[in-house]
């Protein structure tokens, strides 16, 4: 893993954050905050963008015929997927499973920047 500068990685995790469906187009200052504050813990980026991913995915996978979730407002929504990764970490290759499910199921939807290649 490359250690990268914090503002690098703020970047980098609200360019994976935007780029979801259902997100903001534009961070706030609070995701912003959040972000700073995955940094200080020391939140590996490859577990931010899982998370990312896995919370989505976990939106979009829903039963049939229930109403839709309303748009995510925060960053912050992805807090507790973050804190379960960390305490239960994800096979290595599963960000890749991962981001082969986003590009079968949430690409279409989005025509913002790309996902994994902002690290």
């Amino acid at each position: 893993m490359t250690l990268i500068a914090g503002p690098a990685y703020v970047a980098a995790v609200l360019a994976l954050y935007t780029a979801l469906p259902d997100t903001p187009n534009r961070a706030s200052t609070y995701d912003k905050n959040v972000a700073s504050a995955l940094f200080q813990r020391g939140v590996p980026l490859q577990v931010v963008e899982s998370a990312l991913l896995l919370g989505t995915l976990r939106r979009r996978n829903r039963p049939g015929g229930l109403l839709p979730l309303p748009l995510v407002r925060s960053l912050a929504y992805f807090s507790p997927v973050v804190d379960e990764i960390l305490l239960q970490p994800l096979p290595a290759t599963y960000l890749d499973y991962l981001r082969s499910k986003a590009d079968q199921f949430l690409r279409p939807d989005v025509q913002k920047s790309t996902f994994a290649d902002d690290r």
